[in-house]
């Protein structure tokens, strides 16, 4: 990116901006256990390299007063803790991010919380990350959130670590202590991938080799932390990438133009340099790259710019444009480490909005192949994954995305989940590989289809999902439907809960894993049979919205129909016709909906039926109304 400053700037300031923009840019984060000295550390690194204004040293001596931890003396923490919370309570919540710069480097770094429940939030700041600084306290030794941070930031991709050994002044600058904590560390941390650790001991609060070498501890002649962020190698680790651009938006001013506008994620692009759209695998040629100032020749990775193509294909937002000969994946199954951040626990079978950098699709994690362990990064069965743990999945997308493997490129390979009612991101996600069967598998092409067998039939196909509390009348109210529409000739069939579960789902027990399955598995028998042209009754308490969302999104629009059978629970004890709530109230039954497990009731049924005073025929005959007006 060229340098544009207006013609009155005198010549050493073009001068002065022209020798920044030739610096390299490290992304740094902090991170580690609760009260490591994150914050102080980094505010240590921007009063020595003399980037505090005065009107900001000023505030920092009174706020050190107010809130700070360390008697009269500056409270360097308060730099980067700005959140009013973080002051009170001496903890970094949110991640922070500051911007500095020496003679021979520009660095951002990232403020990152210690504490487990910011777990996401220190994910975030290590997502772009270059180097980990991780802080240890010289008292405490090696931690759980030391193991956590640091296998996170080996998941993230990041290859280079700082293992700096805080707080070494209250350990009287001992070395014995530095020697077993980096010793300690080492062992853990040698199967993560790491490119370089350096260990380097210090002490944020005076300064001692933060940026000049301690004479307190002469035993170490290595380099300080600043002179080691100035010189720790990181270009090579994106050298060779191909090249990657993500189209965020199609420019289109006028008849004459049209350009596909983005930042280029991996490798570099040049006039008349093919291209190929990584999902269609339409080919053309680089007509043009147009920048704010013009054109230009080439671009590269980090930079935006607009494409111009020499032919008139079909490209929108959310294509992306690649190397013809380094296409990125194209599936619709892979595998993939997650890491959950929801309390809600994540569970096999449920739907969620997978987001990358050009897809937003509905995705199921099909597998839980396993949880990894932070203390000994074992692999250990799991049923779900609960808030800040980390597991490897399969995942299957409703469509299939364009992908690379997180390890050959984080822009490409990463993901996070999001909850489809809340909009809450749930999870991140670092791609694998996708999986063999994703290629090995294809649809077959059938000759009679649903629309041949309907017609046979001379019916739509369609799913009557009705759903209730245990003793709601579902069942009895389902069953008085198909008598009805039996005695007009409907060809129809009736899923029922519990008989399901005398067959295909005998397997499953009444946890929110196996209920989830237990729907997601019904709703693909329900979807076959629509396929054979029949109408289905499917009467099931499904509690959860999530799940009967995912049921939804398997049929065309229109095709499935919702039934609340609205029956308040103090009705629905009343009646108790199996006995199951009597049993559920002792104590006797888990996970049972309405006493030990909730009920989402539905919020816009296609069919809403408040049961009491009507008998069932009547409700029967009123879903029969609406049938008929469709």
């Amino acid at each position: 990116m060229n340098v544009s400053v207006p013609a009155d700037v005198s010549g050493d300031m073009i001068e002065y901006l022209r020798e920044q923009e030739k610096k390299s840019m490290l992304r740094f984060l902090t991170c580690g256990s609760v009260d490591d000295g994150k914050s102080t550390l980094i505010g240590r690194l921007l009063y020595d390299t003399k980037l505090i204004f005065e009107d900001q040293l000023a505030t920092l001596e009174r706020d050190s007063l107010k809130h700070g931890t360390d008697g009269e003396n500056i409270d360097f923490a308060l730099l980067v803790d700005g959140l009013e919370a973080e002051r009170e309570q001496g903890i970094t919540i949110d991640v922070a991010y500051r911007f500095f710069a020496t003679s021979k480097r520009k660095f951002i770094v990232a403020d990152t919380p210690g504490h487990e429940q910011y777990t996401r939030n220190m994910a975030t700041g290590a997502s772009t990350a270059d180097v980990a600084v991780v802080l240890v306290d010289s008292r405490q030794g090696i931690l759980r959130q030391t193991r956590r941070h640091s296998y996170i930031a080996s998941l993230l991709g990041i290859r280079h670590i700082v293992l700096a050994v805080n707080k070494i002044d209250l350990m009287d600058y001992s070395q014995d202590v530095f020697d077993k904590i980096v010793a300690d560390y080492m062992e853990f941390a040698k199967d993560l991938g790491f490119g370089t650790i350096k260990p380097i001991p210090m002490s944020a609060r005076f300064g001692d080799n933060v940026t000049m070498a301690s004479p307190k501890m002469p035993w170490y002649t290595g380099p300080n932390l600043l002179e080691h962020l100035e010189t720790v190698p990181i270009e090579n680790d994106y050298a060779g990438k191909p090249f990657r651009f993500p189209v965020q938006f199609v420019v289109r001013p006028n008849l004459d133009f049209r350009g596909f506008a983005g930042q280029v994620a991996s490798g570099s692009i040049a006039t008349g340099d093919k291209i190929t759209v990584a999902k269609s695998g339409q080919q053309s040629t680089v007509k043009e790259i147009v920048v704010h100032e013009g054109s230009q020749k080439t671009a590269g990775e980090g930079e935006a710019v607009t494409i111009v193509l020499a032919d008139q294909i079909d490209i929108s937002r959310g294509d992306m444009l690649v190397a013809p000969e380094a296409r990125p994946h194209v599936a619709d199954q892979f595998q993939a480490h997650v890491i959950w951040f929801d309390a809600q626990p994540m569970i096999p079978g449920r739907s969620y909005i997978l987001r990358t950098e050009v897809d937003s699709v509905s995705a199921t994690i099909t597998t839980l192949k396993h949880q990894v362990n932070i203390n000994t990064f074992a692999h250990e069965a799991a049923k779900h994954l609960n808030m800040n743990e980390v597991g490897e999945c399969n995942i299957s997308t409703q469509s299939p995305i364009a992908f690379d493997a997180y390890k050959s490129n984080r822009v490409t390979g990463n993901f996070v989940l999001i909850d489809r009612f809340t909009n809450a991101t749930v999870g991140a996600g670092m791609i694998d590989h996708p999986l063999r069967r994703a290629s090995n598998v294809h649809w077959q092409a059938m000759e009679v289809n649903k629309t041949a067998r309907a017609e046979l039939k001379h019916q739509t196909p369609m799913v009557l999902w009705f759903t209730g509390f245990s003793g709601s009348g579902k069942s009895t109210i389902a069953n008085t439907l198909e008598k009805l529409l039996h005695a007009q000739g409907k060809h129809t069939f009736m899923l029922d809960g519990d008989n399901i579960r005398h067959g295909l789902n005998r397997d499953l027990g009444f946890d929110n894993d196996d209920r989830v399955e237990n729907i997601r598995r019904v709703s693909e028998v329900a979807k076959l049979m629509t396929d054979a042209g029949l109408v289905v009754i499917v009467s099931f308490i499904s509690p959860f919205r999530a799940e009967r969302q995912m049921a939804r999104d398997l049929f065309p629009e229109g095709e499935f129909v919702e039934v609340f059978v609205d029956t308040p629970l103090e009705e629905c004890i009343k009646r108790d016709p199996k006995g199951l709530y009597k049993k559920a109230q002792a104590g006797e039954i888990a996970n049972f909906t309405g006493i030990s497990s909730d009920y989402e009731a539905p919020e816009n049924p296609e069919v809403h039926l408040h049961t009491l005073g009507h008998d069932p025929e009547a409700l029967a005959i009123q879903i029969e109304t609406y049938l008929k007006k469709r």
